[in-house]
């Protein structure tokens, strides 16, 4: 009989965990969650929400099919996820877009007389480009006359990280991956400029939040009318909508228009990547150093699901944006990724949030422009990244620069050139105990050279 594992970031809710089954993913829903679970879909709120894209669709499962689950209410299968992601690996937009979809699914839940109970950040994934709700669990009847008990969450998980990014930088949206529940209300109040208590929206929902103990469970008890509600998720929308983050200004984001290629040498470019992994289809494919994703929508072509890392967040925030609403948005998810020092696995023992590596298994991995990051950079050996790309992919299609180009001198200009093993030479001798390598083909009007490469165990 196959073995039942339970998900290990799966424990905190009453209502339901999740659960593995032959490599299928399931939700045990408790006996305490039968009368929110019922209303859900006779008040037609699951229909609807599934039918606008807004909320992933599941199956009821018989509860006799599962051994160690006869005590559940239902078992439901839910649509599986591509591959997790997590706030803190998105860029300012797609969290803005999770805080909108939050808000509308809060809207329409009111509307069906049912409320969200939580409003972590963390209940949104993107599938097939678009932001999704994905905890079925998180609805409950509304009582009329109460409060929003996941207003305080959503100010940390969202409009404390938009806040810090419009008025502060956008990089503290990482703190996320420090604070699980939210950065605290306190914390942001003091990060962000002082000109912000001046705009009510900042004034009211974190600086004036801050000091009312940052909206955590109190034993007062407001009345607080349905129409006050949808005021306050009206009010909240309009300030979500209106915070905006310029994605400009840093090393990389322009590096599009600011390389050193010629017309010539980059749809050579395009041409060899497109041919050295026409064989990778419909598998997944890491993107590392995607920048604005060029060549991952060249990659995407053939059914992949493209992971495109940057770690430079303008890069991938003008990656988001020119693939919204694009039909290759399908396959492509830009992530807020150092490949270098990626997060950790997080939470209780290290297991509610898994790092990448055990999120995600590609097919194979394109390294474009990234070596000499890596080498020069951030000083590793040819042999330390030959290791991690044999560890993670079985097929490599990865650019050699030479230290003589145009954009490694850029890197050497403020620092002593201590980089006597960065030749092509070394490079092709550290590879080759790791990889085959099956091509080596020169870039035109360049002395640049993109290689194909086999993993050899």
């Amino acid at each position: 009989m196959a073995k039942q594992t339970m998900e290990p970031g799966s424990f905190r809710d009453p209502a339901g965990y999740i659960f593995w089954k032959n490599g299928k993913i399931y939700r045990f829903v408790a006996h305490s969650y039968k009368e929110h679970y019922n209303y859900l879909f006779s008040s037609g709120l699951y229909n609807y929400l599934v039918d606008e894209g807004f909320l992933i669709e599941h199956k009821e499962i018989p509860v006799k099919n599962f051994s160690t689950q006869k005590n559940a209410y239902k078992i439901i299968s839910p649509q599986k996820i591509g591959i997790i992601t997590y706030p803190y690996e998105w860029c300012f937009s797609q969290l803005k877009d999770a805080a909108l979809l939050t808000l509308e699914i809060q809207k329409h839940a009111l509307k069906h007389g049912m409320v969200l109970k939580d409003a972590s950040a963390f209940n949104v994934q993107f599938n097939e480009g678009r932001a999704v709700f994905i905890d079925t669990l998180s609805f409950e009847k509304y009582t009329e006359g109460s409060p929003w008990v996941a207003y305080g969450q959503f100010c940390r998980h969202f409009l404390a990280p938009l806040f810090l990014a419009a008025y502060t930088d956008a990089r503290l949206s990482r703190l996320l991956a420090f604070y699980p529940d939210g950065i605290p209300l306190d914390l942001a109040s003091r990060l962000l400029p002082k000109r912000t208590y001046f705009r009510f929206g900042a004034l009211a929902h974190i600086h004036a939040h801050a000091c009312s103990k940052g909206g955590v469970k109190t034993t007062r008890k407001f009345y607080v009318r349905r129409e006050g509600l949808f005021a306050l998720i009206d009010s909240l929308s309009s300030l979500v909508k209106s915070l905006h983050w310029k994605a400009d200004g840093t090393l990389w984001a322009n590096y599009t228009e600011e390389n050193n290629y010629s017309t010539v040498a980059m749809e050579h470019k395009k041409e060899v990547v497109e041919e050295l992994l026409s064989r990778v289809k419909n598998a997944i494919v890491w993107d590392i150093g995607a920048n604005v994703g060029i060549f991952s929508r060249i990659v995407a072509k053939q059914n992949n699901h493209v992971l495109a890392l940057d770690a430079d967040l303008a890069a991938v925030e003008k990656n988001y944006l020119s693939l919204k609403n694009k039909p290759e948005a399908k396959y492509i998810t830009p992530l807020f990724v150092d490949i270098t020092n990626p997060a950790c696995a997080l939470g209780w023992a290290n297991e509610e949030r898994k790092n990448l590596w055990s999120r995600s298994t590609p097919a194979a991995i394109l390294a474009l422009a990234l070596l000499h990051h890596l080498a020069i950079g951030n000083n590793l050996p040819f042999d330390k990244i030959a290791q991690f790309f044999q560890k993670h992919a079985k097929i490599l299609a990865i650019e050699f620069i030479p230290k003589n180009d145009s954009q490694v001198q850029r890197m050497l200009l403020h620092r002593k050139d201590i980089f006597a093993e960065y030749t092509k030479e070394n490079f092709e001798k550290s590879f080759s105990k790791y990889f085959r390598i099956e091509k080596n083909i020169p870039i035109k009007d360049s002395q640049r050279s993109l290689y194909l490469m086999f993993a050899t165990n």
